[in-house]
């Protein structure tokens, strides 16, 4: 049903892709002159952005052949969907105690949260044993994906494949280059976090199969929906009134899929058309994570129910640039909220951890993800072969800057970059980073300033697709044209790291 869509989809983009070359034929004057008509008014934004896309618009007919490629241009991302959900296999494991465990795509993160280190290490042996095995066809999948991106990014005459997934949202293409400059200024607190980790679990060696285990156990959180309801609530509150009441209808409203059921996809998501309710849907189990996901959910939810709200159907969705803000602005709330409560050092420490799990990462994973993209991207930019093997060691030179010494390197890492299915929508990972940053500053802002933060961050969401990513961004109080953002962050992070270390030593004592 999916594939009958897209090719729908793909007809339609073809069948309308005379129309922007059209517009942008006409002579500049006269498209200027429409641009500042008032009978256009409702349309400025979008005639504005596409007279800054005319140099790299085409002729009618040579837009109609690209609009008519978008299948092929798709086919690497579904070679590898296929091979990851149909074709790969791997091999059951043992656990601590000999019992025979299945290895699954969808049961793999579980079995690396495991408190078994057996059946940690076993599981992620299987895992990549299978990617190794087809490492070279994933390698052939990447590698058809970037000559993609560098055959259009030519052709429609940009600089690099990069300066174009960037201009798609009005971003200089320096913001990513600026992310990761900053990201890496920080490095040091995430290989202290590293070190950290092997000694709360009292490890001679840390392996990647040791980066996912929580490092609090025996800390007994279990909620119910109407008590994960309330906890959402109080956390939103600093929002204001009219926030919590939307909140309040989405319950009320049932815009919530709440449970596990068979057939029904795994992780969640929010989702919904522009006269729709934004509904979302979870599989949730009563775990502070899932309580923390229904948090993260309602945040796009009310984004975007404001957004709808606001603004016409032409500006109605806001941008990848900016979708995860509003998510992690209530997530971050609902953290502060649990850990301003009298609440035990051990629990503490647990909600410290989760904190720390999330900048680890969004902020610095998805920043390694897109040095990542950009190092294979200007591979294929000078010529120079994208290969398996060279994507693995690109992969596992950046897994060493990242992680720092306290890691050891096993030969499993250098496989890992093929099962990010994200790579095949090039240059977008950073954008979770960049998201994130912003969201811990405004949460700070939001906690600190109350009503002087809160209303502009509320006039943010209701924008949608009106401003651009970083205009709109300004307007909530945060300005990502600089590293400040990600400094103020990743400063934070090391104050939860410190807080965590004290903690830690206190009771170890």
């Amino acid at each position: 049903m999916s594939g009958r869509v897209f090719s729908k989809a793909v007809q339609a983009d073809s069948v309308l892709s005379f129309a922007e070359p059209e517009i942008l034929s006409m002579p500049e004057e006269r498209l200027k002159a429409f641009v500042e008509s008032e009978a256009l008014s409702p349309y400025r934004k979008i005639l504005e952005r596409l007279l800054k896309r005319k140099p790299h618009t085409l002729s009618p007919g040579e837009e109609k052949v690209l609009a008519g490629l978008g299948e092929v241009l798709r086919t690497p991302a579904e070679v590898e969907q296929m091979l990851q959900t149909i074709d790969m296999t791997f091999e059951p494991v043992r656990d601590g105690e000999g019992n025979e465990v299945p290895v699954t795509q969808a049961g793999y993160i579980s079995l690396q949260e495991s408190p078994d280190r057996v059946l940690r290490e076993q599981s992620f042996k299987s895992y990549y044993k299978s990617f190794k095995q087809l490492i070279h066809t994933f390698g052939a999948a990447y590698a058809a994906n970037v000559k993609g991106d560098a055959a259009v990014a030519s052709l429609r005459h940009y600089g690099s494949s990069r300066e174009m997934a960037a201009s798609l949202e009005n971003v200089p293409a320096s913001v990513c280059e600026g992310r990761i400059t900053a990201v890496r200024r920080h490095m040091p607190a995430m290989h202290r976090y590293a070190a950290l980790r092997k000694e709360m679990l009292g490890l001679s060696e840390l392996h990647y199969y040791d980066l996912y285990t929580p490092l609090v156990r025996g800390v007994d959180l279990n909620y119910s929906y109407e008590e994960a309801q309330e906890m959402v609530l109080r956390a939103v509150k600093p929002l204001g009134e009219r926030y919590g009441e939307i909140v309040r209808s989405a319950f009320r409203d049932r815009w919530v899929d709440v449970y596990p059921n068979i057939g029904k996809s795994g992780g969640a998501f929010s989702g919904g058309c522009y006269d729709s309710f934004p509904y979302l849907s979870m599989n949730f189990t009563g775990s502070i994570d899932t309580v923390s996901t229904l948090a993260h959910e309602m945040g796009h939810s009310v984004h975007t129910f404001l957004s709808h709200e606001t603004q016409p159907p032409q500006y109605g969705e806001y941008t990848i640039f900016v979708a995860e803000v509003a998510s992690t602005v209530n997530e971050n709330l609902m953290s502060e909220q649990l850990l301003s409560e009298d609440i035990s050092d051990e629990m503490r420490l647990y909600l410290l951890n989760h904190a720390l799990e999330g900048f680890k990462g969004t902020v610095y994973r998805q920043t390694m993800f897109a040095e990542f993209e950009k190092t294979a991207h200007e591979m294929q930019e000078r010529g120079e072969p994208l290969t398996a093997e060279a994507l693995c060691r690109i992969y596992e030179d950046l897994v060493r800057d990242y992680f720092g010494e306290a890691l050891v390197m096993d030969e499993e890492v250098r496989y890992e970059w093929a099962r990010i299915p994200h790579f095949y929508s090039s240059f977008y990972v950073y954008k979770y980073a960049t998201s994130y940053s912003a969201a811990a500053l405004l949460t700070e802002k939001i906690l600190r300033e109350g009503e002087a933060a809160v209303k502009p961050y509320l006039r943010f969401l209701t924008l949608g697709g009106s401003e651009d990513p970083l205009e709109s961004l300004k307007i909530a109080g945060v300005d990502l044209s600089t590293p400040e953002p990600v400094d103020l962050a990743l400063e934070k992070f090391e104050q939860i790291l410190d807080e965590t270390e004290r903690i830690y030593r206190s009771l170890k004592k």
